[in-house]
């Protein structure tokens, strides 16, 4: 059993090493800037928008359990960062001066990712609340771009991410079936119902304009600011 598993860890880091050290310049900055919450600020107030515009007063409850779906993904994984303390490549004596670190090394121990377990958890449960399979390729294409950051930055490895992955999917959807659970057992207001309510192709097709648009600027300007030795 322990040879299975420090077999495991090697081709963990064989995968962590080739996808560490694809980089350039340009792409540091940019994974520096997709992995930080802040930076998709318009995004989530573009989800947000929508779940309002969809769902009227029952958004507050929806809120609450995408709070909650947050909270969960991101304190479970700290929890089993702390029981687990498998250190990050970035603080592992061993390898730590052979890994491409851009950003920050992070805290000391790395399984399982947090960033992984909170986007795929939002991807999941928003998901379930859209139903939409446009939206759905899209929002779990930008959980995959977040997470990936992580291992473009240094800070974990890919079964990091896959675990946070695997642990955030299951959280979102079972905060979604509590929630279902709650409208049908504890709230007033009835219409509309979130089993049969969900986004349009065109609402869909809304949502990933903003995003390709907000994408599709950020990069020309770091590109510019680059060129232009700003950066």
């Amino acid at each position: 059993m322990i040879a299975f598993i420090e077999s495991i860890k090697q081709v963990d880091q064989s995968l962590f090493f080739f996808f560490n050290g694809i980089h350039n310049p340009f792409w540091d900055v940019v994974m520096t800037l997709f992995t930080q919450t802040i930076t998709w600020g318009i995004f989530y107030l573009t989800l947000l928008y929508f779940i309002v515009r969809k769902y009227r007063m029952k958004a507050v409850v929806i809120f609450v359990m995408l709070a909650l779906v947050v909270l969960i993904a991101d304190q479970f994984s700290v929890l089993v960062k702390e029981s687990v303390q498998r250190l990050r490549p970035t603080h592992d004596p061993d390898i730590q001066h052979l890994v491409h670190n851009v950003y920050r090394k992070g805290g000391l121990y790395s399984y399982f990712s947090s960033h992984a377990t909170n986007t795929f958890a939002v991807a999941m449960f928003t998901a379930k609340l859209f139903k939409n399979s446009r939206y759905q390729v899209f929002i779990f294409f930008w959980a995959t771009l977040v997470s990936y950051t992580r291992i473009y930055l240094g800070v974990h490895y890919p079964f990091d991410i896959l675990t946070g992955a695997v642990v955030g999917i299951l959280i979102g959807h079972f905060i979604y079936k509590l929630l279902l659970i709650i409208e049908n057992h504890f709230l007033i207001l009835k219409m509309p119902k979130l089993a049969e309510t969900g986004l349009s192709n065109q609402e869909s097709g809304i949502i990933l304009l903003i995003f390709l648009l907000f994408l599709s600027t950020m990069l020309l300007v770091v590109k510019q600011l680059m060129q232009a030795q700003f950066l």
